[in-house]
């Protein structure tokens, strides 16, 4: 869907990214991290077409940005920062004025706008001055632009900067739907927010790619193994013979045990078992050991991130 090969962002003597490369798959989410000054901004910005780059090519669905510039940014939706809102307008003739901008067919333009509207959950204000909205209102209005031509790629840049703790989790909720249907590229400094809605993730670091992979691979490579901790009440060392029979889990070890209950740590060769959540599962349903908690003892995104922009 987006090919970005060998991207170079000079500002005079300063070079800003220096030679970045990467794909983004068709309907997937990919979050794009970096720490500040890493280039985040200026890579997402020559993407969009907003900046030109030094040299290096972006191509979305086929479309060079520079040499097909329209037939590219058909394709792209984009929710920058700080969303482009002329607050003296209402909600509905903002976005009208955009999808006449975005050439959208007057035929059909008045249903489009109604199915943004409620997709975006804008309907209650649609007739309210964007400068009297609510910040969390705000954002979703720049969303709804984003959406406007029913584009393919929908970028958004720190969407839920400023929000409070509904707002983000409603934004969230709204991404995760768009994702259904486009491919979504987000930035965020808000990791949680990362790891709850991405496929995979892009960090940049230093104007250079650091790493590319999807959040437990990441974690894996950290720490070597992929962990898992599963408490429950059984006896420990049945449970540990009956585990290292799972393919992919190369050990199991008691952490805790306390009122019955018992504490294992697994750890996992993802590359020979992959996903061994469900084997698991099975595994302890048909001992009938209940399972009071399972969870991972992975490194967070946060840590991840960290490791790596750290070097």
């Amino acid at each position: 869907m987006i090919e970005i090969n060998n991207l170079v962002k000079c500002y005079g003597k300063n070079k800003a990214v220096k030679g970045i490369s990467f794909t983004v798959n068709d309907g997937e989410v990919l979050g794009f991290l970096g720490p500040n000054g890493a280039g985040k901004s200026t890579t997402m910005n020559i993407i969009t077409g907003y900046l030109s780059s030094t040299s290096g090519t972006v191509k979305v669905n086929g479309h060079d940005i520079l040499e097909e510039p329209e037939e590219a940014k058909k394709n792209i939706g984009y929710l920058p920062e700080l969303p482009p809102l002329f607050l003296d307008m209402t909600v509905l003739e903002y976005l009208t004025f955009m999808s006449e901008l975005k050439k959208v067919p007057k035929q059909g333009r008045k249903e489009h706008l109604a199915k943004i509207i409620s997709m975006v959950k804008l309907t209650d204000v649609s007739d309210r001055l964007i400068g009297n909205l609510s910040k969390g209102y705000k954002q979703r209005v720049g969303i709804a632009q984003a959406l406007i031509g029913d584009p393919a790629i929908i970028i958004l840049d720190e969407p839920t900067v400023g929000l409070d703790p509904q707002q983000v989790i409603e934004i969230r909720k709204l991404i995760k739907f768009l994702a259904k249907n486009h491919t979504v590229i987000l930035s965020s400094h808000i990791l949680s927010e990362i790891q709850a809605v991405c496929d995979r993730v892009v960090i940049i670091n230093k104007g250079k790619v650091a790493a590319i992979d999807t959040i437990t691979d990441l974690a894996a490579k950290l720490s070597g193994n992929s962990k898992l901790l599963v408490a429950f009440k059984g006896q420990d060392k049945a449970a540990i013979n009956a585990l290292k029979a799972v393919p992919g889990v190369t050990d199991a070890r008691t952490r805790i045990v306390s009122d019955g209950i018992t504490e294992l740590e697994i750890v996992i060769d993802p590359k020979k078992g992959g996903d061994v959540r469900s084997s698991i599962f099975y595994t302890f349903a048909r001992n009938n050991w209940p399972i009071m908690e399972f969870r991972s003892l992975d490194p967070t995104l946060e840590e991840v991130f960290l490791n790596i922009t750290n070097g």
